[in-house]
């Protein structure tokens, strides 16, 4: 096939041999399968901004660093320049969460370099050697449902004792090889600890994989370990090999917020009305002045 422009680049460098075909084009980025040396990879080519369907949203840039307060104060403004930083760390962002990953033993493709917008990367085949299959394409017995679930939930624990929460996980974001599930697509990771949201998207992602392998093992719609997950997180108790149930109770002494409300409402009715009482106690007091006498009287 003809080789698309932004791939040029890296068969000049050496780092690609020839362009085989395209994979697949997604919300984000066009993924080809191209040939260095004897092995087949993946290189994903981003889309520029405004041919993406996929908005960076706000939520999950937070939390991340950029290299300076300029670079920081043109991203916030929206320049040109800020806009292109912006773009730039957004792609980045999933280089550096895929050598994060692979680092700490998660089964994501094996990254191998990134030049000019484009990610060369591990290409994740089936038993014949063809492109892997998504999950969401993959028929399975009640049985290997459950071991799957098991597998992602572990790979999910994993990523959050590296730090991060894939923010988008689904049945479409995950391939099945033949050692297993494979997680992709990670340009919305965000940090644990630093993200205001990160909770919410690990429940979500969490929840994505209940619902998606409780169509073939119900049971599986009913556990929560996103809460047990993050409860230990937060303790400093989770590490890769944690052993989790599934069931999570939440505190019996919760708050009730609208009791909470009710009593600081009363709480403030009884204080306004003890100042009152000793505004009155403290205010001078008023003698009865003696009648007029009677000539003044009219």
């Amino acid at each position: 096939m003809k080789t698309p422009k932004r791939l040029e680049p890296l068969i000049e460098d050496g780092l690609i041999d020839e362009v085989l075909r395209p994979l697949m084009s997604g919300k984000e980025a066009a993924v080809y399968v191209v040939r260095c040396g004897e092995e087949l990879r993946c290189a994903k080519v981003y889309k520029e901004a405004n041919k993406r369907s996929f908005r960076q949203a706000a939520e999950y840039q937070e939390g991340r660093s950029v290299r300076n307060s300029r670079q920081a104060r043109a991203m916030a403004k929206g320049t040109k320049y800020g806009r292109k930083e912006q773009e730039d760390a957004w792609q980045n962002a999933e280089v550096a969460a895929l050598f994060r990953l692979a680092n700490a033993g998660v089964r994501v493709p094996k990254p191998y370099d990134f030049l000019d917008g484009v990610l060369l990367m591990e290409m994740v085949c089936d038993e014949d050697g063809d492109a892997a299959p998504r999950l969401n394409d993959v028929v399975m017995e009640p049985e290997l449902a459950r071991d799957f679930h098991e597998f992602l939930i572990r790979q999910i624990v994993m990523m959050l004792c590296a730090g991060l929460v894939h923010g988008d996980l689904s049945e479409f974001n995950v391939l099945v090889g033949p050692d297993g599930p494979v997680i992709i697509d990670l340009p919305q990771a965000v940090d644990a600890a630093g993200n205001n949201h990160a909770f919410r998207m690990l429940e979500r992602d969490v929840g994505n994989m209940a619902a998606y392998f409780g169509r073939f093992a119900p049971e599986l719609k009913y556990t929560h370990y996103a809460k047990e997950m993050w409860a230990l997180y937060e303790d400093g108790k989770l590490h890769p090999d944690t052993p989790l149930t599934g069931h999570f109770d939440d505190p019996e002494d919760e708050a009730d917020v609208d009791s909470v409300l009710r009593e600081i409402a009363d709480a403030m009715r009884e204080q306004e009305r003890r100042e009152a009482g000793r505004a009155a106690q403290d205010a001078p007091q008023q003698r009865d002045e003696p009648p007029p006498p009677p000539w003044e009287q009219a």
